[in-house]
């Protein structure tokens, strides 16, 4: 006996197909890259300001400029080639130190020691500030170049002129002077001085 199954003629359809057809799938989307965040750096606390500070009142130096002044001045009176009479042409003080020096006090102490020398008539303040005007100086110009000096002492009619620089370390000074003759230029005198502080 042969078995050919159990096939009922006639039985059912199986279940349709849909056939795929190449080209018609749909494209796969590639997932969105999110690009990476940078780390965020530690942030710093809140920004103070510092507290100002307030900057220290320097120091005034003073000095005894009268005590160099003073035997130098003298010195200078004595000296060979001065004479009696003439009339004294004194340049303001000049700050060659290493630091900052009021040299109008010195200024003030050498105009104190030629007071009164008996030998020289000295420029007045006013004759001296008229005289840099005629000549379209400032008041305040040293006579630091010799032509300057000669020009000035020519126009208040002073036959010698006085240098006086204070240099040095600005804590000890020295005070150096020279005194010139108009007429030639010659320094006929110099010297030289320690200054002392007084506070």
């Amino acid at each position: 006996m042969i078995l050919s199954g159990c096939i009922k003629g006639g039985g059912e359809q199986p279940a349709p197909v849909d056939e795929v057809k190449p080209g018609t799938s749909q494209p796969v989307q590639p997932e969105p890259t999110v690009p990476s965040v940078p780390p965020v750096p530690e942030q710093p606390g809140p920004i103070t300001q510092p507290e100002p500070t307030i900057p220290a009142t320097p120091k005034v130096r003073t000095y005894d400029w009268g005590s160099a002044m003073q035997p130098m001045v003298g010195k200078m009176l004595q000296a060979d080639g001065v004479t009696a009479g003439g009339v004294l042409l004194v340049d303001s003080v000049n700050n060659r130190t290493n630091g900052s020096l009021n040299t109008s006090k010195a200024t003030e102490a050498l105009r104190g020691a030629l007071a009164n020398n008996g030998k020289f008539t000295l420029v007045s303040d006013q004759q001296l500030s008229m005289a840099k005007q005629q000549l379209g100086l400032s008041p305040h110009d040293s006579l630091g170049s010799r032509s300057k000096a000669i020009g000035i002492a020519r126009n208040v009619g002073a036959q010698y002129v006085i240098y006086t620089s204070a240099s040095g370390s600005v804590q000890a000074p020295t005070v150096k002077m020279q005194l010139m003759l108009v007429q030639t230029g010659e320094i006929i005198w110099s010297g030289s001085g320690a200054v002392q502080q007084t506070q």
